[in-house]
C-alpha cells in the first residue's frame, strides 16, 4: 500500500473507532438501571401495592420454566399473576406449569392455539397472552429470564418514572461456550455505541426505537393503543419491532438497564447461538438496507485498526508517513474503549471485551450468511419450527 493509502486508512479507522466511543460515554450517563423505591416504600407502606400480570411464552421450555417462575412468585411489594402459554411444546412444559399452578392459585396454565398464518411463534404466543391478562399492567417475560425479588417493583417504578407507553429492561447476559463469551456482550456494544438514548427519548421516531425482547413492561390501553403484537405479527425481532409499533402509533418508549435485577441465560451452546443470532438478522443488522452501512462502521471501527496495526508490525512500519503509525495504534485502542467500559459497567468478561475484532468479525458473519440464505429463500428452524423472517 502506498503512504497515502496508509494515512487515509489510518484516519478512517480512527474517525469509525471514535463514534461509538463518543456515543456510548454519552449513554452510559443517561442507560440507568430502574429507580429504587422511594424510603418507606414497600411492604410496609400505607399504598395498595401494583398489581399486574406477568406473561410467559413458553415453546418447549421444560427446563426453564421452572426457575423462572421460582422467581417470578418471589417478588415483593407487588400483587401478581404468573399467565404461561404453553405454545405445542413436546418436552413437558405445560404438565410443569401444570403442577405449579395446583400449588399456587398465582400461576395460570394457558393451553395456546395452533400458529395461525402469517404470524411468528413467539408474537402468536404473546398476543393470547395478552388477552388472558386479568390486570392492566402487563411485563412480557422470556422463560429463560430470572428476576429478582425487587425487580417487577423497579419495572413499574422505571415505567411511572419515564411517562413512556412501553419500556424495556436489558438483563445481564450470562455465558458459558464460546459463542455465548464472544458475541453476547456485543448486544451492549452496538445498542450503546450506535443509539443516542437521549435523542430517542426527545425524538418519536420508530428509527430511534430499541428493545430487549426479553423483558417489555406496558399497560393494555397502551399496548392496544399500539395494535400488540398482532402488528408485528410475521416479525422475528420483536425487541425492535414491537417498540417501532408503539411509536408509529404517537406513544413513547424506553430502556433502562435491568443487569442488577434480571439475568438471562439466552443459549447453552455456540450452534445455538448461531442459530439464535441468525434467525431475526435480517430484521436487524443484516436487513438488506442496513447491512452494508453496519457493515462499514463495525468493521471500520474494529477490526480495520487492528489490521493496520498487525500490517505495521510485519513490514516494520515500512513506507508509512509518520503520523500515520500513532494514528493506526490510537484507533486500535480507542476500538477497545467502549467494550472495556461495559465490561467493568455490566460485569462482562475482560478477556472477551479484548477479543472485540474477532467478535465483530463473526457477527458481521453471521448476519451476511443469514443474508444469503434469505436471498436463496432458505428457512430457518428454531424450536421445532421453521421461520421465514420479513
Amino acid at each position: 500500500m502506498s503512504g497515502t493509502t496508509i494515512a487515509l486508512l489510518s484516519l478512517t479507522a480512527l474517525a469509525l473507532a471514535a463514534l461509538p466511543a463518543v456515543v456510548t460515554l454519552a449513554n452510559l450517563r443517561v442507560f440507568l438501571p430502574a429507580p429504587l423505591p422511594p424510603p418507606g416504600q414497600g411492604a410496609g407502606d400505607a399504598t395498595p401495592p401494583a398489581r399486574l400480570s406477568v406473561l410467559v411464552p413458553a415453546r418447549n421450555e421444560a427446563a426453564a420454566i421452572g426457575a423462572c417462575a421460582a422467581a417470578v412468585l418471589a417478588s415483593r411489594d407487588v400483587v401478581l399473576e404468573l399467565v404461561v402459554l404453553d405454545d405445542a411444546s413436546t418436552d413437558g412444559t405445560g404438565q410443569v406449569v401444570a403442577d405449579l399452578s395446583a400449588r399456587d392459585p398465582r400461576v395460570r396454565l394457558v393451553r395456546g392455539r395452533p400458529l395461525a398464518a402469517g404470524w411468528c411463534g413467539k408474537q402468536h404466543a404473546c398476543a393470547q397472552l395478552a388477552e388472558a391478562a386479568a390486570h392492566d399492567t402487563w411485563v412480557f417475560l422470556d422463560a429463560d429470564v430470572r428476576l429478582e425479588p425487587d425487580a417487577l417493583h423497579r419495572c413499574l417504578a422505571f415505567l411511572d418514572a419515564s411517562g413512556a407507553a412501553l419500556v424495556s429492561g436489558f438483563p445481564r447476559q450470562l455465558t458459558g461456550s464460546f459463542l455465548e463469551w464472544l458475541l453476547l456482550p456485543l448486544i451492549h456494544f452496538v445498542l450503546l455505541g450506535f443509539l443516542p438514548i437521549g435523542r430517542s427519548r426527545h425524538d418519536g421516531s420508530p428509527g430511534l426505537a430499541a428493545g430487549c425482547g426479553q423483558l417489555f413492561v406496558t399497560r393494555r390501553a397502551d399496548y392496544l393503543r399500539a395494535g400488540g403484537h398482532a402488528a408485528i405479527r410475521a416479525s422475528l425481532h420483536d425487541g425492535v419491532k414491537l417498540p417501532r409499533a408503539f411509536r408509529r402509533a404517537g406513544l413513547r418508549t424506553d430502556i433502562f438497564d435491568a443487569g442488577d435485577i434480571a439475568s438471562c441465560r439466552m443459549y447453552t451452546r455456540s450452534l445455538d447461538v448461531w442459530q439464535g443470532l441468525s434467525k431475526n438478522a435480517t430484521e436487524g443488522i443484516g436487513a438488506p438496507a442496513t447491512i452494508l452501512p453496519f457493515t462499514i462502521l463495525l468493521a471500520g471501527g474494529s477490526i480495520l485498526p487492528w489490521a493496520l496495526v498487525a500490517i505495521g508490525l510485519a513490514t516494520g512500519w515500512h513506507g508509512w508517513p509518520e503520523w500515520a503509525v500513532p494514528t493506526a495504534c490510537l484507533a486500535a485502542v480507542v476500538s477497545l474503549l467502549p467494550r472495556l467500559l461495559e465490561a467493568f459497567r455490566f460485569r462482562q468478561s475482560l478477556s472477551s471485551s479484548l477479543a472485540h475484532p474477532l467478535g465483530i468479525a463473526v457477527l458481521l458473519a453471521i448476519q451476511w450468511v443469514s443474508l444469503v440464505r434469505r436471498s436463496l429463500g432458505l428457512r430457518t428452524t428454531w424450536r421445532g419450527r421453521s421461520l421465514a423472517p420479513q
